[in-house]
């Protein structure tokens, strides 16, 4: 059974539609599917009419942006009722903090030269297929590097909008305790993100992964494309030692050398996976349940 839990599409900051997304993943196998845009349900109900079609299981999912000791952290949310009111305002606090993000990342660009970036972005962003959510960092990438500022998009990142570069806006995002408990009351399951990417010493890892679960939290994401085997070890030694479930996915933005839908490293045979509680039973991954 091939599951992917951790995708985007243009509803965020993917390179693929919805459709073309759920297509591409019907291609390569995918059987169970979770789209988990930043952020917004956006793209879930297209995405569910090309699953539908198809014969694929897509997982309602979203990746949501939140703050912990002074960094920005990453939960994702599987199986939640979508009208659930604290989720359905919280996207909406959310949206409207992108917007401004965007438009604060434009000025900045502007005024160090590079002028008409965030039209620019949402140009680029509507190329790939409009949204209307705010244009992202890649958008931004993408027309830097169109505009002949940059040689390409790692290089965007590294001199203006990666962490600590001037495009690197803060937002007042909502804490971690807040999120799991949104989430919680939507009735998800949830699982911490890539807890790897974040810049931490080792102590201060677990003292997250402690924190989130105690808000509530019930999985970690163990693997996320193709992450070294190392980083593997040390999360799957915090899932035995704190009893948690693992999510795993490609974490696919669109077609590149780094990431592919479906593909990721192996999750070890012994950690117990979270997709059999939303998973259906057709699929032969055991019953829904209620987290």
């Amino acid at each position: 059974m091939r599951v992917d839990l951790h995708c985007h599409s243009t509803a965020s900051d993917g390179l693929l539609s919805p459709t073309a997304l759920v297509e591409r993943a019907h291609g390569r196998g995918v059987q169970v599917l979770a789209l988990t845009d930043h952020d917004t349900l956006d793209g879930l109900p297209e995405a569910r009419d090309a699953a539908h079609r198809l014969g694929l299981e897509l997982v309602d999912g979203v990746e949501l942006s939140c703050t912990w000791g002074g960094a920005t952290i990453h939960v994702l949310g599987y199986g939640f009722d979508p009208q659930a009111e604290p989720l359905v305002k919280s996207l909406d606090d959310l949206h409207r903090g992108r917007w401004a993000r965007a438009e604060e990342i434009g000025r900045r660009l502007e005024a160090k030269g590079m002028p008409g970036a965030f039209e620019g972005a949402r140009a680029v962003q509507r190329e790939l297929g409009d949204s209307e959510n705010a244009p992202a960092r890649p958008h931004f990438a993408e027309y830097l590097l169109r505009q002949g500022y940059v040689r390409d998009r790692a290089e965007a990142f590294r001199k203006w909008l990666g962490a600590g570069k001037l495009g690197d806006v803060k937002q007042h995002w909502p804490s971690l305790a807040e999120t799991v408990g949104t989430l919680r009351e939507a009735r998800a399951w949830i699982s911490l993100a890539h807890p790897y990417q974040y810049d931490f010493t080792r102590t201060k890892r677990r003292k997250l992964v402690a924190d989130f679960i105690a808000a509530g939290g019930h999985a970690l994401e163990v693997v996320n494309g193709p992450q070294p085997a190392e980083q593997v070890g040390v999360l799957s030694i915090l899932v035995r030692e704190f009893g948690l479930m693992v999510t795993a996915g490609s974490d696919f933005h669109g077609p590149s050398d780094w990431s592919e839908l479906g593909l990721y490293r192996a999750v070890p045979d012994d950690l117990p996976p979270l997709w059999p509680r939303f998973a259906s039973a057709d699929n032969a991954l055991g019953n829904k349940e209620t987290p």
